[in-house]
């Protein structure tokens, strides 16, 4: 996905505090669902959101399925960023 999918993941509270959680290790959905005072569906959604801005990948281990950062993107969003931190004559 672009840089608008991502960006527009992240701009939600409940999602930065979803990829907070996934900072130190992978969770599952319902780990994930314990923390917040919302409907399974509705954390559904933003795990769904999350990971169509590729900012999350999922791996099944039997009959859970675990939700961890893809750094990658972060990375990619952190390069972007700098870009404008540049001054000419400094790059």
């Amino acid at each position: 996905m672009g840089m608008s999918e991502t960006l527009k993941a992240i701009a939600d509270p409940v999602r930065r505090d979803i990829l907070e959680m996934l900072k130190t290790e992978k969770k599952s959905a319902g780990e994930i669902a314990e923390k917040f005072n919302l409907t399974g569906a509705t954390v559904s959604y933003h795990l769904s959101q999350l990971k169509k801005a590729n900012l999350i990948i999922e791996s099944k281990y039997k009959n859970f399925i675990y939700y961890e950062l893809n750094t990658s993107v972060f990375e990619d969003v952190l390069s972007w960023i700098y870009r404008f931190m540049k001054k000419e004559g400094n790059e």
